[in-house]
């Protein structure tokens, strides 16, 4: 009695529970706008929204990022200089640093039709002018505004040189993102260059040019458009294979698709058959990293450490190494002694997640559309992402040529070198009067007005409209799965009490009254979420600290968050379900919900998070099966069908698309699911708190949810019998 009576004082913390109301039949239809002030800012905010694009798509030009620019703002490979696709760096030895990367190389740069092939110093050509000789006149790399010709002298090209007018040597060269970088992987460090006659390479101030400084130059800009080249590739294989990824995300709906229909008879099989599937997927997949360890035993240079190996965009470097397969085999074992251990412990909780399943599997069968509504917030979806990165990509492209005054004469002392670093304009400025070793360069593209001055802030605000619209249309979907699945449940016949087209008027319902409510809720996660990207920006910048409170700090905020995001999400859910049912503002709906929750937290806790783990496992044998037959085909392991394997770079970029977007896919559809038994269970719990199973309050749950808990709809004059203690 003791005990009873602290449970009882216990849940009085959350409320009293539902009461019986004999005019409560399911969704409420006499219902108003909830949260108005939300809605209209919510209406403010998309306006702004789109205007931010309009700005963009003003302002902005993509081609910026796509051609590389040179020091008079002429776009290499576009317009009038699409014959030149390449720019070209007169004296790489002033590109060191990431700095020259982000803001400018402080050395000329023209565009030019091929980046060179061959080791050149103008020093062949000035000795060959001296000689009475001519002069390889194709050779010179120069500025726009110099043309060397036969009666050029070689007093004439010594100046050209020293005012950096021409370049004074170059190196068999590479276009990386349309900029030329020199081919040093084979030389020695501190080989001084030479020519193929044997003529030393210097730069115009007569410093002998070694492989070093060369690499000093080039490192961090040749690590940039590494990293582009191995998205170039990767890109050119998905267009090589994009036929085969669209028929296999085809082919993931096709099997998502027949897995919920056959649950729909099926579902305790299939549930122990999912289970059983991951099973054998995860010892296949043991099996076969152990056979791959097994076979590279005996080849040289197998046993290196990945550590060892470090980072290369030759990805398939690492499938030939044992630590590879042995990572992997090792994450695939933990993962079956997991799932092996939660069938031990947890195997009478299944049985009740299965029963809601069956539930929840014959209320999707009696609103069918409710499999494929989810389509409709995944296209807008998919619109709202397209349009964020074209705005995005527009924004990011925004900003006005900078120009300014550069002496390339380094041992200039007139002057002229006070300039150096001022703002200039190209049309009006006349090098000639100052010094010939002034030009006015372009740097960079940047802010010099209000707009461009605050792109980072816009930047800021088109992300936050992607969290917060993207929380919206996932707030709208659910709101309208709920309103649906609660018509399903609490019809007292079935299916002779659901209501007319409940998804439709759930959807009307949804738009009409509480958008309000989603926007609120969706405001709620959209906070969190860029706070989250606050913290990412703020760890990237602090990773070279050595402050390591700071960054412990940093860790712990990042994990707090991402926890706190989890838990909205859970309780913005069960609000949107309250708010479906009963009509309420986002602020009561998800109070209700939270009592009615822990008043239950128990069976709330098993039963949910049993049946979520359920939906996840037949989310894995979806994706386990598109990822394996992908995985031998794009291999070519499936010999019947190894004509149609296209020539690829990297074999498993289609596998990994199709192993993320298979995922999707059958998240999209089992999702379905999962609102379907969140759904039912809060109905369920609501049922059992406003009815007792006599003739006057009489259960709305099946029998089998009935049978799980030992209850029943009682004949009249039948008395109650003893039910469930309350354990399951």
């Amino acid at each position: 009695m003791a005990k009873d009576k602290e449970e009882g004082e216990e849940k009085k913390k959350y409320g009293d529970p539902a009461k019986f109301d004999p005019e409560f039949k399911g969704p409420i239809e006499n219902r108003s706008c909830t949260d108005i002030i939300c809605c209209l800012l919510f209406i403010i905010f998309i306006g702004g929204f789109l205007a931010v694009g309009i700005l963009a798509w003003v302002h902005g030009d993509p081609k910026l990022l796509l051609y590389p620019t040179d020091s008079n703002g002429n776009l290499c490979g576009n317009g009038d200089f699409a014959s030149k696709p390449s720019l070209h760096f007169f004296n790489l030895l002033d590109c060191a640093g990431f700095s020259s990367v982000l803001s400018g190389c402080p050395t000329p740069q023209v565009c030019v039709a091929s980046c060179p092939t061959e080791y050149w110093t103008y020093v062949i050509e000035v000795a060959k002018i001296t000689a009475g000789g001519s002069a390889d006149l194709d050779k010179f790399i120069c500025t726009y505004d110099v043309n060397i010709t036969a009666s050029t002298t070689a007093a004439q090209i010594q100046q050209y040189v020293e005012d950096k007018k021409c370049a004074a040597y170059y190196l068999p060269s590479t276009a990386y993102g349309g900029r030329c970088i020199p081919n040093l992987a084979q030389q020695v460090a501190e080989t001084v260059l030479q020519t193929s006659s044997g003529v030393t390479i210097t730069d115009a101030s007569g410093n002998n040019v070694t492989n070093t400084k060369i690499s000093a130059g080039t490192a961090a800009l040749a690590l940039i458009l590494s990293a582009q080249e191995l998205v170039q590739e990767i890109f050119s294989d998905m267009v090589s294979s994009w036929y085969l990824i669209l028929g296999g995300l085809g082919a993931a709906m096709v099997v998502s698709f027949i897995y919920i229909v056959i649950m729909r008879w099926i579902a305790g099989v299939m549930v122990w058959f999912t289970i059983f599937a991951v099973i054998v997927l995860n010892i296949f997949g043991i099996y076969y990293c152990y056979s791959q360890y097994v076979a590279l035993n005996n080849v040289s240079g197998a046993d290196s450490s990945i550590f060892d190996v470090g980072f290369t965009t030759n990805l398939s470097t690492y499938t030939k190494l044992q630590d590879t397969w042995l990572g992997i085999g090792i994450a695939l074992s933990v993962i079956l002694v997991i799932i092996l251990l939660i069938l031990i412990f947890l195997r009478n909780r299944i049985r009740i997640a299965i029963a809601l399943i069956k539930e929840s599997s014959r209320a999707v069968s009696n609103i069918m559309s409710t499999l494929f509504f989810p389509l409709i917030p995944w296209i807008l979806q998919l619109i709202l992402f397209a349009y964020w990165g074209a705005v995005a990509l527009f924004l990011a492209s925004s900003g006005q040529a900078k120009y300014e005054v550069q002496d390339y004469n380094a041992t200039n002392a007139s002057t002229a070198s006070n300039l150096t670093g001022q703002s200039c304009t190209p049309t009006t400025f006349d090098a000639s009067a100052v010094s010939s070793t002034i030009q006015c360069a372009f740097v960079k593209y940047d802010a010099q007005n209000l707009y461009y001055q605050n792109l980072f802030y816009l930047q800021i605000y088109n992300l936050f409209g992607l969290f917060w619209v993207m929380n919206f249309i996932v707030a709208l979907g659910q709101c309208t799965l709920a309103g649906a699945f609660a018509s399903y449940y609490w019809a007292f016949t079935k299916p002779k009490d659901i209501p007319t087209f409940p998804l439709t008027a759930s959807f009307g319902r949804s738009l009409r009254y509480h958008l309000g409510s989603l926007a609120f809720g969706s405001f709620i996660i959209a906070v969190v979420q860029i706070i989250r990207v606050m913290l990412e920006y703020i760890d990237h910048k602090l990773k070279d600290s050595e402050n390591q409170a700071a960054k412990f700090l940093l860790k712990c905020l990042k994990c707090c968050f991402w926890c706190l995001e989890k838990l909205l999400k859970f309780l913005n859910k069960n609000a949107y379900i309250m708010v479906a049912i009963y009509g309420k503002n986002f602020c009561v709906s998800a109070k209700k919900a939270f009592f009615l929750i822990m008043r239950n937290i128990l069976r709330a806790a098993a039963v949910t998070g049993v049946t979520n783990f359920l939906l996840f496992l037949s989310k894995l044998v979806v994706t386990g099966a598109i990822g394996t037959l992908s995985f031998f085909f794009f291999t070519g392991k499936i010999t019947f069908a190894a004509q149609y394997v296209p020539n690829l770079k990297y074999y498993f970029i289609p596998v990994i698309v199709l192993v993320i977007g298979a995922y999707m896919v059958a998240a999209c559809f089992f999702s379905v699911y999962s609102m379907a038994v969140d759904t039912l269970f809060l109905c369920f719990l609501e049922d059992l708190e406003r009815n007792d199973g006599s003739p006057e309050k009489p259960f709305y749950m099946s029998k089998e949810l009935m049978g799980i808990l030992g209850k029943k709809n009682r004949k009249e004059g039948e008395k109650e019998k003893g039910g469930c203690c309350g354990c399951c």
